[in-house]
Parts: structure tokens; C-alpha cells; sequence
């Protein structure tokens, strides 16, 4: 009895210690994740131009075609006089809004094969930390949902850094419930590999009030091409299960297979609310996704905008 007890005890100990040691493991490497943030945003941010969309402010952003209803007195009477329809004047909206951001930090995230030197896990954090600095940057502001409540202030990567440092252990792969507003977006930085009936039930939770969403795979390539072959022994980080498998090359296009459905499930249901979905590999540099991430960012509240206000989408004219 006394034997079992001590096995049992152990066995209820183990994950606090691996918890403790991952929790000691992240505080370590959070100066150089966040000088390669800083490098990262660094070399995307001139490259890029701030997210405009229509709303009250100074600076003129387009014109566009009149709309039965409106106010007689927001026609641009000198630009319409230059053909046969009437214009409206649009300025470039100038409030902050704010993005949610959530990095995924499970265990399932602390994995990185021979063929790459970073996890998943601290790539995620690269990204999520760079993000930030852009979007503080470009006026706007950062939020992590349960962590960290909406912040413009020019250290957010030091903010964000501090609270995930203070939330400690037992992460879970899929944010907490939250629901953003419509003109706010979230960033979903996972690698997904949680049952696909979680996700859709997340993403349709968090897009209740029509916010504009990305979710982002990060995976090993690993992950991606299955390279096995021969015995191998896997082991499921979550629960700590392990599977041998006599002649793993065998198992490669069931595996494949099953992650091409479960992509498609996302796909489904992130492409019906004009969510993004992207896959982001980490043999690839952070700024790629960083720059196409940025560039999504902000179009989906443009085309609720557009079809509340009842514009189409091409009516447009560059000063």
C-alpha cells in the first residue's frame, strides 16, 4: 500500500513540477523573445502603412457614391459636379480600436524538431509580441483576453510580456470567453491541434458581435510533412500519453489526410464570418507572417461597414 501511495503521489506531483520548470523555462527566454519582437516589427514597420478605414477624423481617405437617405449635406458638391452621380467625402477614421491577442502557451506548444532551432510556443510569442508593437505603433491598442486589459502604451511589449509571466502555469491551448465588440478584431496564435469541435464552438463564441478575427496555425514542419519512419515513439504533450508505432511511414497519408479535414473545418468556419485563416510554419521568418497578418488586418470590419451603410465595394475614387 505504502508503495502504491508514494507511486500515486508522484504521479500527482510530476505535472506541478513540469508545470513549475515550463513556467521557469518561459521566464528565462523572455529577454531575447522580446529583443527578437523588437527586431521583427522593426523590420516590417516602414514597410507598412497604417490600416485606413472610413470614420470621423481630418485626413481625407476617398470618396465614395452617394446612398439614398443620407443627409443632403455630406455631398461633395465639387467632385460630383465633375460627373452625373453624387460623391460623399470620406475621412479616414482616426479612434483607436482595440485587438485581442492570444497566444497559445500549452504544452502542446513547447515542441520543436531537429529540423528547426524555436518552439511553437516561442514563436507565438515573437508574433504576438511584434503585433503589438506595430498596432501601438499604428494607434491602436492590445489587449490579451483574461490577461491584460486594453493598452496604447508605447511599452506594450513589456506589458504583455509581465502578464503572461504573472498567469504562471496552466495555460489552455484556446482563449477564455470573450466576446469583442464589432469594431474591435482578435488574433488567434495556436498551433490547433485541439478537437475541431472546440475550436468552431471558440470561434463562433468570440464572433457573436461581429468583430473581425485571424486565426494563425503555427506548426513545426514536422507537424506539417509527418517525415517518419521506422519505430517511433510519440508521445501526446496535453495528457502524456504515448503511442510506438512499429513502421511509422505507413501512417503518413492517413495523417495528412486527417489534417487537411481538420483545416477545413476552421476554413469553414472562419470563412463565412470573413475571418482569415492562415498557416504559419516556423522554418519560416515571423516577419512573413507579420507583414500579410497586418495587411488582413482591419478588412473584415471594412466589408460589415460597407454592406451596413450599403456600399458596394468598388465605388470608390482616389482623390
Amino acid at each position: 500500500m505504502n508503495a502504491n501511495h508514494g507511486e500515486a503521489r508522484e504521479e500527482e506531483i510530476a505535472p506541478v513540477r513540469s508545470a513549475t520548470g515550463g513556467a521557469k523555462e518561459l521566464v528565462a527566454a523572455m529577454p531575447r523573445l522580446i529583443l527578437e519582437a523588437r527586431r521583427a516589427a522593426a523590420s516590417v514597420f516602414h514597410g507598412l502603412h497604417g490600416r485606413r478605414r472610413a470614420g470621423p477624423g481630418e485626413n481625407f481617405w476617398q470618396y465614395r457614391r452617394f446612398n439614398d437617405g443620407e443627409p443632403s449635406n455630406r455631398v461633395d458638391w465639387r467632385r460630383s459636379a465633375r460627373d452625373d452621380h453624387l460623391y460623399v467625402r470620406e475621412r479616414e477614421w482616426e479612434a483607436s480600436h482595440t485587438i485581442w491577442i492570444w497566444p497559445d502557451l500549452s504544452p502542446s506548444m513547447v515542441f520543436a524538431s531537429p529540423l528547426v532551432w524555436e518552439t511553437k510556443r516561442d514563436r507565438a510569442l515573437v508574433l504576438a509580441f511584434a503585433l503589438g508593437e506595430l498596432l501601438v505603433r499604428g494607434g491602436e491598442r492590445v489587449a490579451i483576453p483574461g490577461l491584460m486589459r486594453p493598452s496604447a502604451n508605447r511599452n506594450v511589449i513589456e506589458r504583455m510580456a509581465e502578464a503572461i509571466i504573472h498567469h504562471g502555469s496552466g495555460w489552455q491551448s484556446l482563449p477564455p470567453p470573450i466576446t469583442p465588440g464589432p469594431r474591435e478584431e482578435i488574433v488567434l496564435l495556436s498551433d490547433l491541434w485541439s478537437p475541431s469541435r472546440e475550436i468552431v464552438a471558440a470561434i463562433d463564441h468570440m464572433a457573436k458581435r461581429g468583430p473581425g478575427g485571424h486565426v494563425v496555425q503555427i506548426v513545426d514542419p514536422a507537424e506539417e510533412t509527418f517525415p517518419y519512419s521506422g519505430r517511433i515513439d510519440f508521445r501526446e504533450p496535453e495528457t502524456g500519453q504515448n503511442l510506438t508505432v512499429g513502421r511509422a511511414e505507413m501512417w503518413a497519408r492517413d495523417y495528412l489526410a486527417l489534417v487537411a479535414k481538420h483545416r477545413e473545418t476552421i476554413r469553414s468556419e472562419t470563412s463565412p464570418r470573413g475571418w482569415s485563416f492562415a498557416i504559419h510554419r516556423t522554418d519560416r521568418p515571423a516577419s512573413e507572417l507579420l507583414i500579410s497578418l497586418h495587411a488582413r488586418m482591419g478588412e473584415a470590419r471594412d466589408v460589415i461597414s460597407r454592406k451596413r451603410t450599403g456600399v458596394k465595394l468598388g465605388e470608390t475614387e482616389a482623390a
